[in-house]
């Protein structure tokens, strides 16, 4: 699933490509992403404008000229933009093959009136797109916590939100409606950025970790953002490239292999639901 740092990426690709087009038409081949009315959406998309792309945690908000439209690409969704034989893309590479588009994963067809297309391509349909209302967006993002890479996200407010935790290190992490974005990779690697293990109770951490870990977490999300995410299979940015973070990961992914602290051999095992990698040599 992409994370924060793979949904700002292809937020930024997209804006590039995207704002200030109109949709001449909102073409939907397979209903079950659309959480709208369809003839609603189709109407409305219809001659409205692209005012800008912003992201809430994983979530992509398009806002359009009275109306905002909800993107998520969850599992393995995919946005691809098409306009005169050049591509952008960004999402799950799988899904892409041959360069047929549309192929038997796409969802949606985005069609732009300068003849360009955004086609929205899903395998598993864990994805969606809803058009809201203003009050509905926000909403929304009421239910998402702090940005961790907004300026609201202040040593003593991290301190607060874990006051109000008595689980694991990790479930706190990956918590969306505290933090916003954090996924299983970058919570590992925070973890180990911090010296901390994953399973530790949050309750048991001293005033030095959490500093050590609310000094990880811009600093781990904002050196992924640098290097376009992290690919292990079809992860693509919104050039279509690999990003190349999988290079810097120092747990995530490398079970059984030798720790860079040279002590330790990186385990894995299952934190908060979720295959969770760690050094319990340099980790306490």
């Amino acid at each position: 699933m992409p994370e924060l740092p793979e949904v700002e990426t292809i937020r930024r690709d997209l804006s590039k490509k995207i704002i200030g087009k109109k949709i001449a038409r909102f073409e939907i081949l397979k209903k079950t992403v659309v959480k709208a009315g369809l003839k609603e959406i189709e109407r409305v998309l219809a001659d409205n404008e692209v005012k800008s792309i912003e992201r809430r945690g994983k979530l992509l908000i398009f806002e359009l000229s009275d109306n905002f439209l909800l993107i998520h690409l969850k599992m393995t969704g995919q946005l691809i933009y098409r306009y005169d034989h050049h591509e952008v893309m960004g999402g799950h590479n799988l899904l892409y093959e041959f360069g047929v588009l549309p192929n038997k994963y796409t969802q949606v067809v985005f069609h732009f009136a300068d003849k360009s297309k955004l086609f929205f391509n899903d395998m598993r349909r864990f994805g969606y797109i809803k058009l809201v209302s203003k009050a509905e967006k926000e909403k929304v993002e009421a239910g998402y916590g702090i940005e961790p890479l907004s300026t609201k996200f202040t040593q003593r407010m991290f301190r607060e939100i874990l006051s109000k935790k008595s689980g694991i290190i990790k479930a706190a992490l990956l918590d969306q409606s505290a933090i916003a974005g954090i996924g299983n990779i970058y919570s590992d690697e925070i973890c180990y950025c911090a010296g901390v293990l994953p399973d530790r109770k949050v309750k048991s951490l001293k005033p030095e970790e959490i500093n050590k870990l609310y000094r990880c977490i811009p600093e781990i999300l904002k050196l992924a953002i640098k290097h376009r995410g992290t690919t292990f299979r079809d992860y693509r940015d919104g050039e279509g490239k690999k990003g190349s973070f999988v290079d810097f990961l120092k747990v995530y992914s490398h079970e059984g292999e030798k720790c860079a602290c040279g002590k330790g051999i990186i385990k894995k095992k299952k934190i908060a639901g979720r295959g969770s990698s760690f050094c319990s040599e340099c980790q306490k």
